[in-house]
């Protein structure tokens, strides 16, 4: 059930992000705007997720999940019903305030699940997120057809559907149930970076979600711009793609896993979605587009479950929502950053988000050489070469 409420959770998101310029753009807004949009919702994500997690150790998982959830129904729903650039802003606000389901899913998981296990549980939430984005952009493409507010009406619909069977099915952690009575103290952000390999974690998961923002925040104003695709158009592209990381998270990445280990999945990760980036801007039709494309879902398909395994094993019974929460805080982060650098760099010269999106990832590469690795790597994974 945890996973299904994750996936709704992440097609509601899917099916907002690639219409969201478009809405924006029909009240006016640039390069600049859409990127200050797209990282209000960030900022504030940043901002509660490690309270969200911080209150899951405390509170248990349940009322915290069903919390944001709700939070977010009511943040789609004001999205739907925006006049204006700065209604559209207010609601993407409230959204990231409530955005805290993805850290408080993961120490959920990490509560019920056994070390040898948790790389093929990482990836489901890798599969997740491939789903998410893979029936999102569809569903909010055709939505798009009646209307760029339609689509956010779907989104709040789902969400609310999603309430209403989490807080049916969805049970308490057992882990967190049986410690319920524990009266640790709530890690900070400052105390969970200084966990034994937090901090550089985090740090590459910094790196790593500048580098996405980089193309999530003007593909579809590239796509206009360039060859005059429209919302619908789009979301067929970002659905192919998603279907690409589905395929490596929810078939390969357990094996892959298993071969050769996560730190060096992280580094060929990283490769290959440089060179998704410095190709796209090179690429002369749509069809052409479409390698570089699937190069950086290949890429990010390999990286991001790799990097929340490793989060993961650095994670105490009493601390793994802050901790969580702080790891993935890192990633909102960098949608502040990143939209605004995006949003400005494309203004300035149309190739140069890309430019970015490739240094950042090596930046990825390079911080990757030094990641801890998992309890169990070394010993799975005694020819991986890490």
């Amino acid at each position: 059930m945890l996973l299904a409420v994750v996936v709704v959770d992440l097609i509601g998101f899917a099916i907002v992000v690639p219409i969201l310029p478009f809405y924006a753009v029909q009240y006016g807004a640039g390069g600049l705007e859409v990127g200050a949009i797209v990282a209000s919702f960030a900022l504030f994500q940043f901002a509660f997720g490690p309270v969200w997690g911080r209150l899951s150790d405390r509170v248990g998982r349940r009322p915290v999940l069903l919390a944001t959830i709700a939070g977010n129904t009511v943040a789609l729903a004001a999205l739907g019903f925006a006049d204006s650039l700065a209604t559209i802003l207010a609601a993407r606000v409230l959204a990231g305030a409530f955005s805290g389901n993805v850290g408080v899913a993961t120490a959920y998981i990490t509560d019920v699940t056994a070390d040898e296990d948790r790389p093929r549980w990482m990836g489901l939430i890798g599969l997740s997120f491939a789903i998410g984005f893979t029936l999102g952009p569809a569903i909010g493409g055709v939505a798009s057809k009646a209307g760029y507010a339609a689509p956010m009406f779907v989104a709040a619909a789902l969400s609310a559907v999603n309430l209403v069977q989490a807080w049916m099915r969805l049970p308490e952690s057992p882990e967190h149930a049986r410690r319920a009575g524990d009266a640790a103290p709530a890690l900070s952000r400052i105390d969970a970076l200084r966990q034994p390999g937090v901090a550089l974690l985090t740090s590459t998961n910094f790196a790593f979600a500048f580098a996405v923002t980089q193309l999530e925040t003007v593909f579809q104003l590239y796509m206009l711009d360039r060859f005059g695709w429209d919302a619908f158009a789009v979301s067929m592209i970002l659905f192919g793609m998603a279907i690409v990381m589905g395929g490596v998270q929810g078939g390969a990445i357990r094996t892959l896993s298993a071969r050769f280990g996560e730190r060096t999945l992280i580094r060929t990760g990283a490769v290959v979605l440089a060179a998704g980036f410095v190709a796209t801007p090179a690429a002369p039709t749509v069809v052409w587009l479409l390698v570089p494309l699937g190069l950086a879902a290949v890429g990010r398909a390999l990286l991001q479950p790799s990097l929340m395994t490793l989060a993961s094993f650095r994670t105490a019974e009493h601390t793994r929502g802050a901790v969580m929460g702080t790891y993935q805080s890192a990633a909102a982060l960098a949608r502040v950053v990143g939209p605004l650098v995006a949003g400005h760099a494309y203004d300035v010269a149309r190739p140069a988000p890309f430019a970015i999106a490739a240094a950042a990832t090596a930046v990825v590469f390079a911080l990757a050489t030094s990641l801890p690795a998992p309890p169990l790597e070394d010993v799975a994974h005694p020819d991986a070469g890490v």
